[in-house]
């Protein structure tokens, strides 16, 4: 049992309270998973630049250790390195050489990533959620049923580029998922089910498809029971699979869309008194992305 939420605005005058709606949304589901929390959100980028959210300790340093053109901001455990996008590749290769004991966790031109073990609101405060300001965003509360009590298994899980994926269910065919995807180029970082099922709609992107169609391919598939919330650079998608078993609501406005596992991480948005509040339908594709 965990908790998810998204958060996918349509009126950019809300745009600075993305974080703090957000936080309300993520700390309402701590009854779903209190062990450990997690969220992106995609906000403001640089014109050729990227960004690189980096887990680990002693942070304070690596931005001018790299050298050229990287800067960085430390929010608590995590490093969020803004870089040439030219340079990834060099970026890359350093950390790998140099810092071994970080983890690039999310990469792209407008998302950043955090998770850590604790409790939803404590995890939200320690990153300062409730300040960051952009257009959507996801977070996840996991209580782990299945494995340890972890960083590496919080949500939201990231293996492509602006991409990023939370989960409440669980994947039967996940193992030969990933062995059929590491060939590929899909690399994992842990060996949780959501990981490989964000690895799959990586794989699917990198060949052509859209997210719309990268969604219905995994209804067949993937194998078990699942509801997912994914962001990209553009956009916002859910999808329950056919049985739906797990809880899941969403409500629409003129300003927003938004996400939760129950009503009750709703209700604290603007204007939800008027809302269209639906269960998204079993096998159905949901997507909503920027004009």
């Amino acid at each position: 049992m965990c908790g998810i939420v998204g958060l996918f605005l349509k009126d950019s005058s809300l745009e600075p309270q993305l974080g703090s709606l957000l936080a309300d949304m993520l700390e309402t589901m701590t009854g779903r998973g209190p062990d450990s929390a997690g969220f992106a959100v995609y906000g403001s980028g640089g014109a050729g630049r990227l960004k690189l959210t980096v887990r680990g300790q002693a942070l304070d340093s690596v931005a001018a250790d790299i050298g050229g053109d990287v800067r960085g901001e430390v929010r608590d455990t995590h490093l969020v390195l803004s870089i040439p996008a030219t340079e990834e590749a060099h970026v890359r290769e350093w950390l790998a050489s140099h810092r071994p004991d970080l983890r690039i966790i999310g990469a792209g031109e407008r998302i950043e990533l955090y998770k850590e073990v604790g409790l939803p609101a404590d995890v939200a405060r320690r990153f300062g959620l409730e300040k960051m300001s952009g257009t959507h965003g996801i977070g996840h509360t996991r209580m782990a049923t299945e494995s340890a009590v972890t960083t590496d298994g919080a949500h939201p899980f990231s293996t492509g580029a602006d991409q990023c994926l939370v989960h409440n269910g669980s994947l039967s065919n996940h193992r030969s998922l990933r062995r059929m995807l590491e060939p590929k180029g899909i690399a994992f970082a842990t060996d949780n089910d959501s990981e490989v099922a964000a690895g799959y709609l990586s794989w699917k992107l990198q060949e052509g498809a859209t997210l719309a169609t990268a969604l219905q391919d995994s209804l067949s598939d993937l194998d078990g029971f699942f509801t997912f919330v994914i962001g990209t650079e553009s956009g916002f998608a859910v999808l329950r699979d056919p049985i739906s078993c797990k809880p899941a609501v969403m409500a629409e406005t003129d300003q927003y869309v938004a996400f939760g596992s129950e009503y009750r991480a709703l209700v604290g948005l603007p204007g939800i008194e008027k809302a269209r509040v639906f269960e998204p339908e079993p096998a159905r594709v949901y997507v909503w992305e920027r004009n």
